[in-house]
């Protein structure tokens, strides 16, 4: 069993984008989307336009941009045949991410799911939080369905 990341958020963020749980690459890193292929970050900082060179810097585009960072996983396993995988379809959850914690600290009122599993876990375990959420595309390098723009479009349009 592994831990996950403690989430980036302060009392201004309006915006949880939530993942399903950290990849092999995250972990040797040790920050979220640590997979240099993962679209993530290049994507944080096209709509943005602020460069990242470091965890710290990460952190602060997401934080001046009113967005809150974390995964729905915060305690898990990914295994294929025993070994560690990035694969979300190997995924077992022990502990799921407290959101009503992270939204009564902060001005929450949208949550954009990084993916099909992220969603999936999010709608099973917040049920009454689903109308507040949204399923993206996922940003992993995997998803070759990635759809830049609808990624764009809706941090737009929920930044407003």
């Amino acid at each position: 069993m592994k831990d996950g990341f403690e989430p980036v958020f302060d009392i201004n963020s309006k915006i949880l984008i939530l993942g399903s749980f950290p990849s092999v690459l995250s972990f040797k890193q040790g920050f979220y989307y640590g997979n240099p292929r993962n679209r993530f970050w290049g994507l944080m900082q096209e709509v943005f336009g602020m460069s990242i060179e470091s965890i710290n810097s990460k952190k602060q585009l997401l934080l001046k941009n009113n967005i809150a960072l974390w995964d729905i996983v915060l305690s898990g396993e990914n295994l294929n045949n025993g070994r560690e995988s990035s694969s979300d379809s190997n995924l077992k959850c022990e502990i799921v991410a407290d959101i009503p914690k992270i939204i009564s600290q902060s001005k929450i009122v949208s949550i954009i799911c990084n993916g099909k599993k992220a969603y999936e876990l999010f709608c099973k375990y917040y049920p009454n939080l689903i109308d507040i959420a949204v399923c993206l595309p996922s940003t992993s390098p995997a998803n070759v369905r990635f759809d830049k723009d609808i990624w764009i479009k809706t941090l737009e349009n929920k930044l407003k």
